[in-house]
Formats: structure tokens, sequence, C-alpha cells
């Protein structure tokens, strides 16, 4: 009974090892919350409810995603080995080779292409213009210049737009508005980022600041970017976007979580801290995931 007891905890610790580096390699929780933003954009376009498409962008995205996740990894190996938040990861530990990370990223491409290709040939190529953003322009330019941060909003705006295009195949001023969302959120939520561990980001020669330094323009620039944000939230509620509705209450709760979210612009600002610039960062994750539930929640119980 012990011997067979032994054989199951030998057999069961690879297996959980394998499944743990695969999670660490997606980066499962970015890639969930970026189907997250897929699934809100899905259901605010749906006129009903498809189960197959859901599935299938889920499916599709989470491969879409995680590929990009192990591309970059791939490129950024070395850098990540000098880096105390990342040189623990699955390929610069040595737990999991380049050749092997490499085959993973293309059989999840080809099956994230495939699955999209399924629900609309428009899902797949936006997905596909993601993948190829962020591992051949955003990821490289990261040690280069903090640009990059511009460049990689492109393909992690797409998601929230993807929904759209997955329930409608159609690109228009909806899709339009759904990326641009997403587009301005994430230089606050970056620079806040970049602000935190920018120690630790020197070291591997990336900085994703504006300035390149924690001063005071890097900080305001943080503060518009956010008000940018607030306002393309609330364009829909003026009815210059098409089939994207907002109602006036949704509005106004919108524009409370936006002036939570510049708050906390604001006070990076004021104080120049790494205690402020963490609340920032925290408080954008949980602005984004309300943001998008207030949307679909505006469709289904506001509008019918």
């Amino acid at each position: 009974m012990a011997t067979s007891l032994q054989e199951h905890n030998t057999i069961s610790s690879p297996l959980k090892s394998i499944f743990s580096d695969f999670f660490e390699l997606t980066k499962a929780r970015l890639a969930l919350s970026v189907v997250f933003s897929s699934l809100a954009g899905f259901l605010i376009a749906a006129d009903e409810i498809n189960f197959d498409v859901i599935f299938l962008l889920v499916i599709g995205g989470y491969c879409m995603v995680g590929s990009s996740n192990i591309f970059n990894q791939i490129i950024e190996k070395d850098s990540d080995a000098v880096m105390n938040r990342t040189k623990n990861r699955p390929i610069p530990s040595g737990r999991v080779s380049i050749s092997v990370a490499f085959l993973v990223a293309v059989f999840l491409t080809m099956i994230g292409v495939v699955v999209l290709y399924r629900i609309n040939a428009t899902t797949a190529l936006f997905g596909s213009i993601s993948i190829f953003i962020y591992a051949c322009i955003y990821t490289p330019l990261k040690q280069k210049t903090p640009l990059s941060v511009f460049v990689g909003a492109i393909p992690g705006a797409i998601p929230f737009m993807l929904g759209w295009i997955a329930a409608t195949n159609e690109f228009g001023i909806e899709a339009i508005t759904l990326f641009s969302i997403q587009f301005f959120w994430q230089f606050p939520h970056f620079w806040a980022l970049g602000w935190m561990l920018q120690e630790d980001y020197e070291k591997a020669g990336i900085n994703l600041l504006p300035t390149k330094k924690k001063d005071k323009s890097s900080a305001l620039q943080t503060v518009l970017y956010t008000i940018w944000m607030i306002m393309i939230c609330l364009l829909p509620v003026s009815g210059f976007t098409g089939g994207l509705h907002l109602s006036v209450f949704s509005a106004i709760l919108i524009g409370i979580i936006g002036i939570v979210m510049l708050y906390f612009s604001i006070q990076l600002y004021s104080q120049m801290s790494t205690n402020s610039a963490k609340k920032l960062f925290n408080a954008s994750v949980i602005c984004l995931t309300l943001v998008q539930t207030i949307f679909v929640l505006d469709k289904y119980v506001l509008w019918i």
C-alpha cells in the first residue's frame, strides 16, 4: 500500500510541475484577464448568447495570449534571468528549454488561429496581428525605448474589441471605442508598474516610464491618460458610437469608478512614491474589470 502511494506521488509530482510550468509560461492570470475582456466585448455586442462561440473565444483567446507570453519570455530570457521578479520563471531557471517553449508557443498559435477562424476570419486576423505586434515589435523595443509601452498598448487593447468582432464580424466605431478604452487604460496601468519596479527593470535595461525617470512629468502623463480613458469610457452615453450604448445611470457609475482611479493617479503625482504607484496599479486592475462588467450589465439589465 505504501509502495503504491509512493508511486502515485512519483507520477503526480512531475505532472504537477508540467502544469505549473505551462501556466507560468502562458501567464495564466494575465491570459484569463484578457479572455475576460474578450468575453465582455462579446456579451456587449451579441444579440443572443451563443455558447459555442463563447467556448471558441475562450479557447482561442487563451491560446493566442499564452503563445504571445511564451514568445515574449523566449526573447527576454536573458533579461528575465537578472530580474528578481522573473528569474524563477521556467525558461531562465532552466526548468523548460527554449526549444520546448518555442514548440509549445507555435502549437498554441496554430490552435488559436484555427479556433478563432471558426468564429470568423476577422477575429482570427486581429488575433494574429496581436501576437505579431506583441512578440515581434513590442518585446524587442522594450530595451530600446519607453515608446514600447505605446506599441504594446495596441495588442493589449485588442481583446476587448475582439469580443465585439467575434459577435458581429464587423469592425466599426463600436469596436474602435472598445479598443480605445483599453488602449488608454494601459498607460496609467503600466506606468504605475514601471514606477513600482523601476530598479528591477533597470537591471535588464528596461524602462517603461515615459521620461525614464520617476519625475513629475511621468506622473503628470499618468494623470492625463487616466482622464482620456474616463472620457472615452463615457463616450457611448452620447449616442455617437453606433450600436454601442450606455445608459446615463451606468455612465454615472463608470464616472465614479474613473474618478477613483484618477484620484490614485493624482496621488502618485503629489506623493511620487512607490506605495502610491502600487495603489494606482491595483486600482487600475479593479477599475477596468468594473467598467467592463458595467457595460455588460447595462445591456442585459438596463436595456431590456
